[in-house]
């Protein structure tokens, strides 16, 4: 198994996991953002959520699962 074989199972895990829990996925991304504020002392709070909001948008369109 070479690393694009593991590459795509760790990327259809995710896509399981996206797929079963979007909540619990948002909510992570939601955690994410809160430490990374927390850590830069809101220097970069804007990029952070520009980011998060995005991310949370783009999973949303995820591709089905092959």
């Amino acid at each position: 198994m070479g690393i694009g074989d593991k590459f795509n199972e760790l990327k259809k895990k995710a896509q399981d996991v996206l797929a079963q829990h979007p909540d619990k996925v948002e909510q992570g991304i939601d955690k994410v953002g809160d430490f990374a504020d927390k850590r830069t002392r809101g220097k970069y709070s804007d990029q952070i959520a520009k980011g998060a909001d995005m991310l949370k948008q783009r999973l949303g369109k995820q591709d089905p699962p092959r």
